[in-house]
């Protein structure tokens, strides 16, 4: 198939060629930075947190008033949840593994200068913390009694031990010697690293530093708790309602609010991800949708505006082939323009997204794959109309004569 007729034709018929390619070109930018997006959050949404998540629930506790005994209330509640049949373990904390709950602080190696600038995720635990959870300790051990403060909230200082999780060990520490060595955290008090879990992902559960988290011995006292439940398999939704009742027996001068399970505080913490991604893939969907009508529409024109040419070239001896292939020969010349306008304005426009709006820059494998799926979708709009072209009779090119 020679291009440079096809090329005379579309010069002829510019206008409605220009507004196609462009009409691809926005789909492609649009649908490139869509599917990263969508990609990371779906990333974000799946992300392992470490914890036994099919047998942890959570709920929240906050006592009316401010009662001057908090720290024995504290331990009347978990030591009553404890105590529940088909209850591993529990725990009071301020905040856990995709809680939601930030409490984040710089880490390093050296006292006052970090010599490996860093954020970490802060949370708070007693020696019951590994089993309520689930956690899996990969090296080391974790906190014994003897190490637990007794704080309150916003009043962390140092401490004598932290367990880290193993990519912060490893970002730390590179040689893999991370226990027994000092980091510090918050203060200028070293602390003793003395165990390493597998993974502990964010309280947002983001990408910013995902599973780069430290677990420090405090027993948080406040009027504001969360109680983590570990039950064993097949007994959560049984421990759930029994939990709640319980401690309404104890107390009612207290809200108990938020009682889920860990997929249900996921799915929670995740409502906005999701619902951006869903908005994403719908627009996206319907670009796709408008920009094959929009070609279907074209070729349809041109086919109609062209039937006496096409039936002359039936006549000259042009077979059914020879047609199909002209149009989708000139549709992937329009698309091929419009998808390398789409690759510069949706690498453009990630630049401007990810320097304005603190959006992930966009790999190139997606500006690679919505390419590809304009052209295969615009190649598979064309094929009805270009069907009609190449039904034309060549009789056709008789009339009028």
């Amino acid at each position: 198939m020679e291009v440079m007729p096809i090329l005379r034709a579309l010069r002829r018929n510019k206008v409605g060629a220009t507004l196609v390619a462009l009409q691809l070109a926005l789909t492609l930018a649009v649908l490139a930075n869509a599917l990263s997006v969508i990609q990371h959050h779906w990333t974000d949404m799946t992300r392992p947190s470490g914890l036994d998540e099919a047998n942890v629930f959570s709920m929240t506790n906050q006592w009316l008033g401010q009662p001057d005994d908090l720290q024995a209330r504290v331990e009347t509640d978990i030591a009553a949840l404890r105590a529940l049949p088909g209850v591993i373990d529990a725990e009071a904390t301020f905040n856990f593994p995709m809680s939601g709950n930030y409490f984040t602080g710089n880490i390093g190696l050296k006292p006052g200068q970090l010599t490996a600038p860093m954020m970490t995720n802060l949370f708070f635990n007693t020696v019951h913390g590994l089993p309520a959870q689930g956690l899996k300790l990969v090296a080391g051990r974790w906190f014994t009694a003897d190490e637990v403060g007794k704080i309150k909230m916003w009043q962390v200082g140092g401490a004598p031990s932290v367990v880290l999780s193993a990519s912060l060990a490893t970002r730390l520490f590179p040689d893999g010697h991370a226990l027994g060595r000092s980091v510090y955290v918050i203060s200028d008090t070293p602390m003793r690293v003395v165990g390493i879990v597998q993974t502990a992902a964010s309280v947002s559960g983001a990408r910013f530093n995902s599973d780069f988290s430290t677990f420090l011995p405090f027993q948080i006292v406040n009027n504001f708790m969360d109680y983590v439940v570990r039950t064993q398999p097949g007994q959560q939704r049984r421990v759930m309602a029994a939990a709640k009742e319980r401690l309404l027996a104890i107390s009612r001068v207290r809200v108990l609010s938020q009682v889920q399970t860990f997929s249900e505080s996921r799915t929670k913490l995740f409502a906005s991800a999701a619902a951006t991604s869903w908005l994403l893939a719908t627009v996206c969907t319907l670009l796709l949708v408008i920009s094959a009508c929009g070609t279907v529409g074209l070729t349809m024109l041109w086919v109609a505006q062209r039937r006496r040419q096409i039936g002359m070239r039936r006549a000259l001896g042009a077979r059914r082939v020879d047609i199909l292939r002209y149009f989708h020969t000139e549709n992937l010349l329009i698309s091929g323009i419009g998808a390398l306008l789409g690759l510069a304005a949706g690498l453009g426009a990630n630049l401007w997204l990810a320097k304005h709006l603190s959006i992930d820059r966009m790999s190139p494998v997606y500006i690679g794959v919505g390419a590809l799926i304009v052209i295969a979708l615009s190649q598979l709009a064309v094929l009805w109309p270009a069907l009609r072209a190449a039904g034309v009779p060549p009789s056709l090119a008789s009339r009028g004569l």
